[in-house]
């Protein structure tokens, strides 16, 4: 037992040192085959530069501006239709007269027209017939009324003549309602009907002339169309891929062909639901107000602006170098120094230059970058 303990023994020490051995030459082997220790050089930052006195650069916020979407578009000034009111006659018959004309202002109760009807003469005979059938009524009434209470005549007689009394006093209202209704006066028999303007405005549409032959609604197109004019419509048409810039209560600018030097301000009423197939535009309707040299039918030329838009960060144009194709801001870093930082550079309104990235609204820079730089190369 003890000499097979010893064999056992002796093996794994021989296993063991021939491994470390194996170790030691692999490890060996792999320090000889690695480079050498790289000698790194550090290249100063280009973009960071120093001056001896920067107090003499004066540094800046920069700002803040939303820009908002803009659209232009054509448009026509339409009357404002919720204020168009159709003047229209009831009563057929023949034009004996007419006081207004396309164009013209008219107040309430103006006289428009006059109209010779047979329905006017009509709804004067029945209402005529029927006040004789009423009073003639009465009369049977009373008389009846009288007899019965001397016993002349029975109950039922007496509930018949009230009866007729009633019906016929039913018939003089409703020919009294009927004339009203065709425009006619029951206290004044006349087969002539005037026609009044039933608001205040300018008259926008005519279909009527002396002697002609005036229908009635169901088969005429309106007499007249009454405008109000205090407030117009321009109905502009906008393509189908400029429709997602535009939203209802939205501003917009509105100037006039014939007066190119003046702006009036209006907002989007309405987005038309319907594209025209052929030229794929949709009406938007703009609503302003009208200060009286607007008419319908002139021509126009809008300009939309979106209530939101995008923020950009703002800055004076003398802050931004522009070097080799590229534009540059100069931010502050202390000690002296300063980092040029690449920026993308927008459109300049009023000296002042939109940013659209590169720095944030509220960045520290410097005011005359120009300056900065040439003083940094000296």
């Amino acid at each position: 037992m003890k000499r097979t303990h010893y064999i056992l023994t002796g093996s794994t020490l021989f296993v063991s040192v021939l491994l470390s051995a194996c170790g030691s030459k692999e490890q060996v082997n792999a320090q000889a085959a690695a480079p050498p220790p790289a000698n790194v050089v550090l290249e100063p930052d280009l973009n960071i530069v120093k001056v001896d006195r920067p107090e003499r650069f004066r540094i800046i916020a920069a700002g803040q501006r939303e820009d908002l979407p803009e659209l232009s578009a054509t448009g026509v000034v339409n009357a404002d239709v919720e204020k168009s009111i159709p003047v229209i006659s009831l009563a057929s018959g023949r034009v004996v007269g007419i006081y207004a004309k396309l164009g013209d202002d008219v107040k309430k109760g103006q006289l428009l027209l006059k109209v010779m009807s047979n329905d006017i003469s009509n709804g004067f005979q029945t209402y005529e017939q029927a006040k004789a059938d009423d009073e003639l009524a009465r009369k049977q009434l009373e008389r009846a009324e009288t007899l019965y209470d001397h016993g002349a005549i029975s109950l039922n007689d007496l509930q018949v003549a009230q009866d007729t009394e009633k019906k016929t006093a039913v018939a003089v209202r409703a020919a009294v309602e009927q004339l009203r209704t065709l425009g006619g006066n029951p206290d004044h028999p006349d087969p002539i009907l005037n026609v009044y303007a039933p608001a205040s405005g300018t008259i926008v549409e005519q279909n009527v002339v002396n002697s002609a032959s005036v229908h009635t609604p169901d088969n005429q197109a309106n007499l007249f169309t009454i405008a109000d004019l205090s407030t117009v419509w321009v109905i502009c048409n906008v393509y189908e891929n400029n429709l997602p810039d535009v939203k209802l209560g939205d501003a917009a600018q509105v100037r006039l062909n014939a007066y190119p030097d003046r702006v009036f301000t209006g907002h989007v009423g309405n987005i038309g639901k319907l594209l025209d197939a052929t030229i794929r535009t949709a009406p938007v309707r703009i609503v302003l107000d009208n200060p009286g040299i607007m008419r319908a039918g002139m021509f126009v030329t809008a300009t939309l602006y979106g209530q939101h838009g995008r923020k950009y960060a703002t800055v004076p144009s003398t802050a931004v170098l522009h070097l080799h194709d590229r534009d540059w801001v100069f931010v502050p870093m202390g000690n002296g120094q300063f980092r040029r930082t690449e920026i993308t550079a927008g459109k300049i309104s009023n000296g002042q230059q939109d940013i659209i990235s590169g720095i944030a609204p509220g960045t520290q820079v410097v005011n005359d970058a120009l300056a900065l730089s040439a003083e940094s190369e000296q």
